[in-house]
């Protein structure tokens, strides 16, 4: 009679004479401290600019630009004040309406394409997705003089709405695939019981859908806000004075002469501020809506 082999766990091995031996928890805690002392060498790295920057705000501009780097000085808000007294507020509104506006727009035009193209798709519906992110990855240096002259026989540049505009066309076809993606996970079932319950689709929409994709439309909507908050250069060039937003403000503190480096951080580190919120306001919602299923 054949007898069975017995099968072992990957965490065992055999011994010297033979036996199963299981590897101990010490080895498991070694690489788990190793793998976590890694993971925050790396974080540290990548934060270490950021934190720089915020040092460098509180410098003078002489400890801000010494070399070798000054670690010990005392701190100041001087930079902070002459960056406020400079006049910010008009580009800190300029950038609150172009990001707002542009990003409700994007809602409003990705949630009902999302549904089309994720509930209800129609044929060539892979060749209408493709179509819109391919407008992703055409730089927009590549488009900018077409856009200057068409603004400019409009009449509309240094026109806060052409940002609008042109921050909606921007995001909105990276918010039809995120939202996409997010429909797709809502089981069909509800959706069939709402239709037998006799449900119009805009009830549907309202009381069903978007309560389930909630995060999703956060996670999605607060991108929309990072890329057109920090959006640099459609602002650059096709504002002057009047819808200057704060990309172009912070570009406004680098002069030829003189030092500039603890001012411009400065200037950063206030341009950073609203996003930074943003996030941290929004975080729980953006690790659920970033997460929608990944986890069945």
């Amino acid at each position: 009679m054949a007898t069975e082999t017995p099968i072992t766990d990957s965490s065992t091995a055999a011994g010297p004479n033979g036996s199963a031996r299981t590897a101990g928890p010490g080895r498991r805690r070694i690489g788990s401290g190793v793998l976590t002392l890694f993971t925050w060498l790396v974080a540290l790295v990548f934060f270490l600019p950021v934190l720089w920057m915020v040092l460098s705000s509180f410098k003078q501009e002489a400890d801000a630009s010494s070399n070798p780097p000054t670690f010990f000085f005392v701190p100041t808000l001087d930079q902070y004040s002459e960056v406020l007294a400079s006049g910010v507020g008009s580009y800190f509104l300029n950038s609150i309406i172009a990001t707002a506006i542009s990003t409700l727009f994007v809602l409003v035009l990705a949630v009902p394409a999302a549904y089309a193209v994720s509930i209800r798709p129609v044929e060539k519906t892979q060749d209408v997705l493709f179509f819109f992110i391919s407008t992703r990855m055409l730089p927009v240096v590549a488009v900018i003089v077409p856009i200057y002259v068409i603004a400019g026989r409009l009449g509309v540049l240094d026109n806060i709405w052409t940002l609008v505009f042109l921050y909606t066309a921007m995001n909105l076809p990276l918010a039809v695939w995120m939202m996409r993606s997010f429909f797709q996970e809502v089981p069909r079932e509800v959706l069939e019981a709402a239709q037998m319950d006799g449900a119009s689709l805009l009830t549907t929409m309202q009381r069903i859908l978007l309560p389930m994709v909630a995060p999703g439309v956060a996670a999605t909507a607060l991108l929309c806000v990072i890329f057109a908050w920090n959006e640099f250069f459609l602002a650059l060039i096709l504002t002057a004075v009047n819808a200057a937003t704060v990309p172009v403000m912070i570009v406004s503190n680098m002069t030829s002469e003189g030092l500039f480096l603890a001012k411009l951080s400065a200037a950063s580190v206030l341009a950073s501020l609203p996003v930074i919120i943003a996030g941290w306001i929004a975080q729980k919602q953006l690790v659920r809506g970033l997460s929608m299923g990944a986890i069945k």
